[in-house]
């Protein structure tokens, strides 16, 4: 009986340790900006650590001859009225969105690359290090492969027709 009791001592002694330590490492204090708006801080972070990992990356807006492009692209598939106005507007947002909307994709509200190519505003590759003697040409049709050919890749494919 006096193992347990001695047991149950320890256990509770540790778990208490082991609260309080994970406790201290998760403290949080609420601190005020200059502008007067309160954010979490972490207490061991400096602010200069917490400053860098909160940089934006990636684009962040589109440059006003692409969303002009994007814009008369829309309006000539009858998604957006109006002249284009170069300015990505709440109009050209909701113009985005039912397009992608209507292929069946996820709306967002910063145009996807199946959308741009729907738009034909596809990336251009024309100058990409590989471009010279190549084309970027939709393939030939299935019925010009060599039914032999055909053949070969249907058994290779695992799938009998």
């Amino acid at each position: 009986m006096r193992f347990y009791r001695n047991l149950g001592l320890i256990l509770v002694t540790a778990f208490a340790t082991i609260t309080h330590a994970v406790g201290v490492r998760s403290q949080h204090t609420a601190s005020t900006t200059a502008r007067g708006s309160s954010h979490v801080k972490s207490g061991h972070k400096s602010t200069a650590t917490a400053a860098k990992s909160h940089k934006l990356h990636g684009q962040q807006a589109i440059a006003p001859e692409r969303v002009s492009e994007i814009q008369q692209a829309l309006i000539r598939e009858h998604y957006l009225p109006g002249p284009a106005n170069g300015e990505w507007d709440e109009t050209t947002v909701n113009a985005m969105q039912k397009l992608q909307s209507d292929q069946g994709w996820q709306t967002k509200l910063m145009p996807d690359s199946r959308a741009l190519k729907k738009l034909g505003l596809g990336a251009d590759y024309s100058n990409a290090i590989n471009a010279k003697g190549s084309s970027f040409a939709a393939p030939p049709p299935a019925s010009t492969i060599p039914a032999a050919q055909a053949a070969g890749f249907t058994a290779a494919s695992g799938v009998h027709q």
